[in-house]
């Protein structure tokens, strides 16, 4: 039997799953056995995981690469640096021990031998427990005083891995300082801006606290890598001989199956708590709809100490790794799970208290679509209003091989159908597709959303490793909406998102706005689950369901625009592009290692409805107009050249005073800009939020309270889409961008932030002005307005 999932997505969201600090493969199932990786040999079926991937990759990959002598040395590199990518923690003396495998690894895994996996990463826990030793040994004498020249760098991705453990001490002593700079500069209020110190802890109280901050987070690392089983290892092994074949070719350990059907189905079975570590408590966050809340025994900040299932004995799982804790919660719908917990509002710590649960199906909303309308007074007691639909990803049903609940059947397509039929029954004049954020998802949904604003036609064309070509085609000639079109795009609108992007851009139907590129991940990938493939005595033999195969993500084909330009590397480049900070990151496809050419293939035939074309000069000239004279866009491009210049120098500072004063200079900025902000005259616009629960219901929700200072945004729980928030500023090559200048959250609050406005989504609200103009230009009758539905205003 054969199973496979058509995709092409950059990175799904898994919202109730831990990420651990270097590989997605610390998710681990329920009943997996916790072994010091030291300790750890091969179990008995991944001999066969590693044949069937190595065989997979050879004959399904779009290359058709033999797994030879030259991936075999790619191989053993890659692996290397994934479990050090800093080149921190191995020594040159390690190396030449592994080296013996350079040209081996492709003879050892077609005969399903995996020993090198387990060697080379219990020589890694082994350094790291070195590097943890002597940190805690340097806590307990190194001063807190940074007043030379010394300088640090941070990102040693391609830098040589330290010769010798003298060599490998000294990097480690440098992380140290700078991490113990970041915690005091963190604790030390800067200079106000009138002048007034900000009242300090006593020196030794300080030094304590950053002492204990750093002595558990070192601890909490280890810990983290000493808790890996056999499959964890197996995981990075085979994901790193996937990447030597492609960056986007993984394997997929079977709690990361899992999770990616979690993913793709938007829902999972369990209690609906968002779970995080705290302290090695297991500590819920937060309560979606299910049946922790409907209990109303379980509230934020209880902490779960044991785990019991049905009748049986309940697990201690304090201290226990937190994917394996949310892998005992989940389970089989309608069956009981048993919590213990400690009360957030206990009086006694030592207060236990039993919490019994039954199962069930858990929708995680905030990835579902979602609208918002806008509307703006335009005289004579009338109104526009424009739509906003906000795509998190191409979400549709996926069921794993022998999973027995099956979640309710989802569609992207027919959710955003709902949402713009709602949109048209509030007669809004233009809508604005938000897929900046969408990291891809499933191939059909991607086409089928197209087929929404165009009639029949093709939508992406598909080249396999044979170069024969496929030409997937929207075949309703109906379309849902008709209306004015933009699409806003940015670097992280990857994959299906660059499909719809490019297909819509094509056919002259929408407009695109957004960063000067998408991600450019121009590749399909098929999901294979392995287990079909497995001989069932080997499957039987392993002993526990944590051994069974997961499934092996690889890249088959390329797409096309219908044009024939792949997306690939270069990705889809708006009509309008925007100043942003994004441009100067180093994120999309050319940043990660190893990606896939980009290449053309010819045109197929299309009927374009040149929708955008007559109208775009103008728009662009009004744009370039108020982008130039916007005071947001103006601070845009203060942080893009705090950007650079964070980019160019490779180390940073390890001098008190000197990054004292970057942070007021930092501060000074952002209090200059929120004091401009709360000068502006107070908008006239009214914004109403839709959920998929909210379509059918007549008329509208009332309007969102306007968000013109911290304290009602912190009381409306800090929608992030009043925000404007820098993604993580780790890239894919290491590098780290300093984040105050630019991130806001709940934590940076202080009692003046009554005085700070949120910041601006800059790039919505100047794609709500080209919407406004594109309006203005098009055929009169075009615009709705509220009061008048038969024509223009």
């Amino acid at each position: 039997m054969k199973i496979l999932i058509f995709l092409i997505c950059f990175k799904l969201a898994l919202p109730l799953c831990a990420a651990d600090p270097a590989a997605r493969a610390t998710a681990t199932n329920k009943t997996a056995t916790t072994t010091d990786a030291t300790q750890l040999i091969p179990g008995p079926s991944q001999g066969e995981v590693a044949r069937l991937t190595a065989k997979i990759l050879e004959r399904n990959h779009y290359l058709q690469q033999k797994f030879d002598d030259a991936v075999s040395s790619k191989f053993l590199d890659r692996y290397l640096n994934s479990l050090d990518p800093q080149h921190i923690h191995f020594l040159q003396s390690d190396l030449a021990e592994f080296e013996l495998y350079r040209t081996k690894l492709d003879d050892m895994t077609k005969r399903g031998e995996t020993s090198p996996a387990y060697h080379i990463a219990a020589r890694f826990i082994q350094r790291l427990e070195q590097r943890v030793a002597y940190a805690d040994a340097l806590l307990k004498t190194e001063k807190l005083e940074f007043n030379g020249n010394e300088r640090v760098t941070l990102n040693r991705h391609e830098l040589p891995y330290p010769k010798d453990i003298t060599e490998a001490r000294q990097l480690w002593h440098d992380r140290l300082r700078y991490e113990m700079l970041q915690e005091k500069l963190n604790k030390e209020k800067p200079k106000s801006t009138k002048g007034e110190s900000a009242k300090e802890k006593p020196a030794t109280d300080m030094a304590k606290e950053i002492v204990e901050i750093l002595t558990r987070r070192y601890a909490r690392i280890l810990k983290t890598f000493k808790d890996w089983d056999r499959d964890n290892v197996l995981e990075v092994y085979l994901t790193s001989l996937a990447h030597v074949y492609d960056p986007h070719s993984d394997y997929l350990g079977k709690s990361t199956l899992e999770n990616f059907s979690i993913g793709m189905n938007l829902a999972l079975v369990g209690i609906g708590a968002e779970l995080v570590s705290e302290d090695g408590y297991c500590t819920i966050r937060r309560l979606l709809p299910g049946p922790a809340a409907k209990s109303k025994k379980l509230k934020e900040k209880d902490r779960i100490v044991a785990v019991g299932q049905g009748d049986q004995t309940p697990v201690d799982v304090v201290d226990m790794p937190l994917s394996k804790v949310v892998g005992m919660i989940r389970g089989t719908k309608g069956t009981e799970v048993r919590l213990t917990v400690i009360p957030a509002d206990a009086t006694d710590p030592a207060k236990r208290v039993q919490v019994s649960l039954f199962r069930d199906e858990i929708k995680l909303e905030d990835q579902e679509a979602k609208a918002k309308i806008i509307e703006y007074p335009s005289g004579k007691g009338a109104s526009v209003r424009l739509g906003i639909i906000d795509l998190p990803s191409f979400y549709a049903s996926f069921d794993m091989a022998g999973k027995q609940d099956k979640t309710e059947p989802r569609s992207t397509t027919e959710d955003v159908a709902r949402l713009i039929k709602k949109l048209e029954t509030e007669k809004v004049s233009g809508i604005i597709l938000d897929l900046r954020r969408n990291g891809g998802g499933s191939l059909e949904e991607a086409v089928k959303l197209t087929g929404l604003f165009i009639k029949e036609g093709p939508v992406v064309q598909v080249r396999d490793s044979n170069g024969e070509r496929i030409v997937d085609d929207d075949k309703d000639p109906s379309v849902l909406y008709d209306g004015p079109l933009i699409v806003l795009t940015s670097h992280f609108s990857a994959s299906a998102s660059e499909i719809v992007a490019g297909a819509l851009q094509d056919y002259g139907r929408a407009l695109l706005v957004g960063d000067a590129s998408t991600h450019g991940k121009g590749t399909v990938q098929a999901l294979q689950q392995l287990a079909p493939f497995m001989r069932s005595p080997l499957i039987a033999s392993a002993g526990d369901s944590a051994s069974l195969p997961g499934a092996l993500k690889v890249t088959i084909r390329k797409f096309y625009r219908p044009k024939g330009s792949s997306t690939q590397l270069k990705g889809v480049i708006p009509d309008i592009v925007l100043p942003s900070v994004n441009d100067s990151l180093e994120v999309g496809e050319t940043s990660l290692e190893n990606p896939l050419p980009w290449d053309t293939v010819p045109s197929t035939e299309f009927e374009p409805v040149n929708r955008v074309q007559p109208y775009l000069a103008e728009l662009e000239k009004r744009s370039a107009k108020r982008v130039a004279a916007e005071k947001d866009f103006a601070y845009v491009r203060e942080d893009i050249e705090q950007v650079k210049k964070a980019l160019a120098d490779k180390t940073v500072s390890l001098n008190e005073k000197q990054r004292l004063k970057e942070q007021e200079e930092a501060e000074a900025r952002q209090k200059a800009r929120d004091k401009e902000r709360l000068a502006r005259k107070e908008s006239k616009e009214k914004l109403y939020e839709l959920t998929l629960k909210q379509v059918d219901l007549p008329g509208l929700p009332a309007p969102v309270a306007k968000t013109n200072s911290v304290a009602i945004a912190r009381k409306n729980n800090l929608n992030p889409n009043n925000y404007s928030i820098l993604p993580n500023a780790r890239t894919n090559s290491g590098t780290l961008i300093p984040r105050q200048t630019f991130v806001h959250s709940e934590s940076d609050l202080d009692e003046d932030d009554e005085d700070k406005p949120p910041q601006v989504d800059v790039a919505l609200e100047e794609t709500k002005h080209i919407l406004v103009d594109y309006l203005s230009v098009l055929p009169k009758g075009t615009i709705l307005s509220v009061n008048d539905p038969a024509g223009a205003n």
